[in-house]
């Protein structure tokens, strides 16, 4: 099935794009291993019957149908010199970023208003509270993106972060509240568990193994979860035994969305059975979208987001690197759940991502490896264009979010 917006590209130009895109990602993902760095369902709908203000929404609203619109005046929505916590990985500015336009749009849905973000009301529904992200490096945004967003109303004094190995942990101390990070980028047990030196060329995932993982976040209050882009290697094998005995092991490849599937059955059970489906609120966040191919949205076919100052403007743009497959197996789960009797909301945020090709950190961030001097000449070579900028894009997923935990 022709995606949209590839209907200009012959057969012959659009494997080549899949495949170039496919491999740029793998090698990414492969790549950089000496990093610190943490690196109804198709449409999540509010109901409500209240008025409009900065906390409701309007009936029936499509929070994920919509465009960006360029307002100054509200974005962003936070200075990365007001974020004592943020990561240099997401520091764009801080590392040499002049064109700060990308901070400065606005998510706006079709037929209502994103409510406006409050962090001490948000902090007063997390009073007492736990809030845990789990998945990787794009989790891993977000998790900096909302701790950015509340952490100027908190005196410096009443607020800390600790790193204890897979666990990140933010503590507003008022509020008696912790909003944290869980690297867990396959969801399940996997040889790229540790948060630092995660990046292998041949990746592994345990099968039926969540416990190790689970035991960190089964009481949090709130979940969000995410996990996609480890999934976009060229080999990833299924190990039916234990990592203690891998001799003894039965290896599979199930392919990629085999393998997610089989990932996805694993964790939905795990959900169904162990967490408080009255208490924990549940949330799992559709694909993050890459931008590694300039041929998807311009004629520039060897460029990719670095130097891209604009979003794509073409309506119900979609990129080859965002599998459909997938999407469409992350909803058969929630929708099996659902009949069960679990709730888990999908944060839909690939197609309002997919225009967002400037928003990416592309060379602004710390390089942590010495640069050769053919990618120093041509720094394409080595932009990141999966990560996003801080402010930026996460902003806009956790406003989603904010919606739906605030009522």
């Amino acid at each position: 099935m022709m995606m949209p917006g590839t209907s200009r590209l012959s057969l012959h130009s659009l494997a080549t794009i899949i495949v170039a895109v496919f491999v740029v990602v793998a090698v990414y993902m492969i790549g950089e291993s000496k990093r610190p760095f943490f690196e109804g369902v198709s449409t999540m709908r509010r109901t409500t019957t209240k008025s409009y203000d900065e906390t409701t929404l309007p009936l029936s609203c499509d929070l994920f149908s919509g465009k960006w619109v360029y307002d100054n005046s509200t974005n962003p929505l936070y200075s990365w010199k007001e974020c004592s916590f943020l990561l240099d990985a997401f520091a764009c500015e801080k590392f040499g970023r002049k064109d700060l336009s990308y901070q400065k749009w606005r998510w706006q849905p079709n037929h209502c208003d994103l409510p406006r973000f409050n962090a001490t009301a948000f902090l007063e529904k997390l009073r007492g509270k736990r809030m845990v992200y789990v998945g990787d490096s794009i989790n891993t945004n977000q998790f900096f993106s909302i701790v950015c967003m509340v952490e100027s109303v908190i005196p410096s004094t009443l607020k800390s972060i600790h790193n204890n190995g897979s666990l990140v942990t933010f503590k507003a101390i008022e509020f008696n509240a912790t909003i944290e990070f869980y690297w867990a980028p396959l969801m399940l047990e996997s040889n790229s568990d540790n948060p630092v030196f995660h990046r292998v060329p041949h990746r592994i995932v345990r099968a039926g193994a969540i416990e190790k993982h689970a035991i960190h976040w089964s009481d949090a209050d709130i979940l969000v979860f995410d996990s996609y882009l480890w999934w976009r290697v060229p080999e990833l094998q299924v190990l039916y035994g234990s990592f203690e005995k891998p001799n003894e092991g039965i290896y599979k490849d199930l392919g990629m969305v085999g393998n997610f599937e089989m990932a996805m059955k694993t964790w939905s059970d795990w959900i169904e059975n162990h967490i408080n489906h009255t208490r924990t609120q549940l949330f799992f966040n559709s694909m993050a979208p890459t931008h590694y191919w300039a041929g998807e949205w311009g004629t520039n076919r060897e460029g990719n987001c670095y130097n891209e100052t604009e979003p794509i403007f073409q309506e119900h743009y979609w990129g080859l690197g965002t599998n459909p497959d997938i999407l469409k197996a992350m909803e058969s789960t929630m929708k099996e759940l659902k009949v069960r009797g679990v709730d888990v909301k999908i944060l839909n945020i690939t197609q309002l991502s997919e225009y967002r090709k400037e928003a990416h950190t592309s060379i602004y961030k710390r390089i942590w490896d010495t640069l050769a001097p053919e990618q120093i000449a041509n720094p394409a070579t080595y932009a990141d264009c999966m990560h996003w900028c801080l402010p930026g894009v996460p902003d806009t997923w956790n406003q989603l979010l904010y919606a739906y935990i605030l009522p």
